[in-house]
């Protein structure tokens, strides 16, 4: 059995609505990745490098991988709907709607998260001009939006002063301009600069995954475009007055470089200083530079691009288990911000194994019994009362 092809779940009246295993398969890794990121100690003072091996892996890569990876599902889902693009839109719409609305109710909880979806469900609202667009304008769009989004990012944030990142709940509702400005600017995944990704995962949502092909490519496309990334960063660093510029315009100024350095594998909250222009050009997790975006969309390729040739190469390997978390990372991300709101919600390697596990488990046990996460069910079944024309 190809398990790259599009399969479609019990019930499912038409292929079009199938999904692809393989992109399931990646979405989990996503959904993992972040689950360590924020269960892992960031600093590791046992590390030559400062930080937990781990949390550098995955902090910024996963996140981005999440938001590449809903790009792709907006393209498959809309591939062959040329016709009738409007209602898609719509119901586009409305997907959004509740995703950034149950984003705004997980605010209010004291997770200690940088809940993700209500940035998530504006960053939906990015692909409705584009939803038509072939492969080829969404890769040149996506391109064009990595290198200017940061420029612009960075010229406007330098009239607002240092960010103060909240998490976005729905009490922001009562400042809506402050909201609008973290979510579009300022916030923890602006959705100026993670476009980008959008864009990127729109692109690769129109081709044919089916394809043998694409697997190898999107790997070496990623691999080339993050291994790119980070030799910029480096040359930029190692350079004398870069280097002097960049010591000088950080957060708190005066820093000495090698604890900076520290701070800049450890990652930073959405958004970059805006006293020197080379911040452009350092990769950190969630910094939001051409360097930043740049290298974890290139990961997310490569991510990508991996898993469909293991899961063509590997036919009898137990993808569902992965599978099945990849298609409820809604149901399966909210009760992980609930749990880590509650008593329970407590860090470290053994939390992370227990998350994980739970996560595997559920989804699983779905995809074995034919049926959705509640909330990806619920969601569903409320776009589809829009009509499609």
């Amino acid at each position: 059995m190809d398990l790259t092809r599009v399969v479609a779940p019990r019930g499912t009246p038409a292929p079009g609505r199938g999904r692809v295993v393989a992109v399931d398969v990646a979405r989990a890794l996503a959904l993992l990745g972040m689950f360590a990121a924020h269960l892992v100690p960031a600093r590791d003072p046992r590390s030559a490098r400062g930080v937990d091996p781990l949390f550098e892996l995955v902090a910024g890569r996963s996140s981005a991988l999440f938001a590449v990876l809903a790009g792709v599902g907006i393209g498959l889902a809309t591939r062959d709907v040329l016709c009738g693009v409007s209602g898609h839109r719509r119901r586009l719409l409305v997907r959004a709607l509740l995703v950034a609305v149950l984003g705004l109710w997980l605010g209010l909880f004291g997770s200690g998260l940088a809940v993700i979806l209500t940035f998530y469900g504006v960053l939906f609202c990015c692909a409705l001009p584009v939803l038509h667009w072939g492969p080829g304008r969404l890769a040149a769009l996506a391109v064009g939006w990595g290198l200017l989004s940061p420029v612009v990012s960075l010229l406007l944030r330098r009239e607002l002063g240092p960010p103060q990142p909240v998490v976005p709940s729905l009490v922001s509702l009562t400042e809506p301009v402050v909201l609008a400005r973290e979510l579009l600017l300022t916030g923890y995944y602006p959705v100026l600069t993670w476009a980008t990704y959008l864009f990127v995962g729109l692109a690769v949502g129109r081709l044919d995954l089916r394809r043998a092909a694409w697997g190898p490519r999107l790997a070496l496309v990623g691999a080339w475009t993050a291994a790119l990334a980070l030799a910029v960063s480096a040359g930029l660093t190692r350079a004398e007055g870069p280097r002097a510029d960049l010591v000088a315009s950080w957060w708190r100024p005066g820093t000495p470089w090698p604890e900076l350095v520290v701070e800049l594998r450890r990652g930073m909250y959405g958004v970059h200083p805006t006293g020197s222009p080379w911040w452009l050009g350092v990769w950190s997790p969630h910094s939001g530079s051409v360097a930043d975006l740049a290298h974890t969309a290139g990961t997310a390729l490569l991510v990508l691009g991996l898993v469909l040739v293991l899961v063509r190469l590997l036919p009898r390997a137990p993808w569902v288990v992965l599978a099945g978390a990849g298609s409820t990372t809604l149901t399966l991300y909210t009760t992980h911000v609930l749990v880590m709101a509650s008593p329970l919600g407590v860090g470290g390697p053994g939390a992370l194994a227990l998350h994980a596990l739970a996560a595997l488990v559920v989804g699983a046990a779905l995809a074995r019994a034919g049926v959705r996460g509640p909330l990806e069910a619920g969601v569903a079944a409320l776009t589809r009362q829009v009509p499609l024309r």
